[in-house]
C-alpha cells in the first residue's frame, strides 16, 4: 500500500511538472520563460529588426538574460552604487513617460506655429574670425586670447582689406579659414546660443565682435538671412515640437516640485567652476 501511494504521488508530481513545462519554453533556475512571455518578446523583436533571429537563437538570448539577472541578484549587484544610479535613471524616465508620454505623442505642429517660430529664429549665414581658447586654458592664456581678439577686431574695423583676407590671416578655425570664414546657413538648433543670438540681431553686411563662446572669441560678419520659403521646414517643425514638449515637461515638474521642500545653496554653487 505504501509503495502504491508513493507511486501515485510521483505520477501527480510528474503530471504537474509536465503541465508547467508545456506552458513554458524553458526553465532557468527559479524562473520559467512562459510561452506567452516568449511570444510577446519575440513579436517585439520581429517588429523592430530587419532580420529577426530564429526562435531557437532568440530563446538562447532570453536564457542568457535570465541567467545574467539571477547571477547579478546572487552577487547583490542591486546594492552597487553605480547600479543604483542606473536604476534611478530608468525609473525617472519611466515616470516622465507615464506622466506626459501620451501628451507628447499628441503634440501637433501647424504651419502658423512654424512661421511664428521662424520670425524669431531665422536661418542666418555668417563668416567669422575665431581666436581660440583651448580647453583647460589658465587665466593668463585667456587674457592673452582676449587681448589678441581685441587687436584683431580693431584691425577689422579700420582695415580696407576684405573680411575674407583677414580671416585667412588671423582665424584659428581651420575648417572655415579656407572659405573666408563662411560657415553657411545655420539655425538656432545648429549654432552655439551666444553666437546665434548675436548674429540674428545684425544686419546683412554688418561685422560685430567680440562674441565669446566656449570655443573662444568670434568676430562675426552676417552675410545672409534666409526667407521662410527657403528654410529647412523639417528642422523648424522639429524645433516647434521640442518647444511644445519642453512646455509640457516644465509644467509637469513645476507642479510636482510643490510637493517637496527644496533648498538651494547658491554660495556653494557659485564656487563651482
Amino acid at each position: 500500500m505504501l509503495l502504491k501511494a508513493f507511486f501515485c504521488s510521483c505520477l501527480v508530481g510528474f503530471s504537474f511538472v509536465s503541465v508547467a513545462m508545456a506552458d513554458s519554453v524553458a526553465t532557468v533556475g527559479k524562473n520559467n520563460i512562459t510561452v506567452d512571455d516568449f511570444q510577446k518578446k519575440y513579436n517585439e523583436v520581429k517588429q523592430q529588426a530587419i532580420n529577426p533571429p530564429d526562435p531557437k537563437i532568440f530563446l538562447e538570448d532570453l536564457i542568457r538574460y535570465e541567467v545574467g539577472v539571477q547571477e547579478a541578484e546572487k552577487q547583490k549587484l542591486m546594492d552597487d552604487p553605480l547600479v543604483k544610479e542606473e536604476i534611478k535613471k530608468v525609473i525617472y524616465k519611466a515616470l516622465v513617460e507615464k506622466a506626459i508620454g501620451k501628451a507628447v505623442e499628441n503634440i501637433k505642429v501647424n504651419e502658423k506655429e512654424m512661421r511664428q517660430y521662424y520670425r524669431n529664429n531665422p536661418e542666418v549665414r555668417t563668416s567669422h574670425i575665431l581666436v581660440e581658447i583651448k580647453p583647460g586654458a589658465n587665466k593668463s592664456q585667456m587674457a592673452e586670447a582676449e587681448k589678441r581678439a581685441k587687436e584683431i577686431y580693431e584691425e577689422v574695423r579700420s582695415s580696407k582689406r576684405p573680411f575674407e583676407e583677414l580671416v585667412k590671416l588671423y582665424s584659428d578655425d581651420t575648417l572655415s579659414k579656407t572659405t573666408g570664414g563662411d560657415i553657411g546657413y545655420q539655425s538656432r538648433v545648429t549654432l552655439v546660443p551666444t553666437y546665434y543670438d548675436a548674429a540674428i540681431k545684425m544686419k546683412v553686411g554688418q561685422i560685430q565682435g567680440l562674441v565669446r563662446t566656449r570655443y573662444g572669441y568670434h568676430i562675426i560678419k552676417l552675410t545672409g538671412r534666409r526667407a521662410y520659403q527657403q528654410a529647412n521646414k523639417r528642422q523648424i517643425r522639429a524645433a516647434v515640437f521640442d518647444q511644445k514638449r519642453k512646455e509640457l515637461f516644465d509644467k509637469y515638474f513645476e507642479g510636482l516640485k510643490r510637493k517637496y521642500t527644496i533648498k538651494k545653496n547658491m554660495n556653494a554653487l557659485n564656487k563651482i567652476k
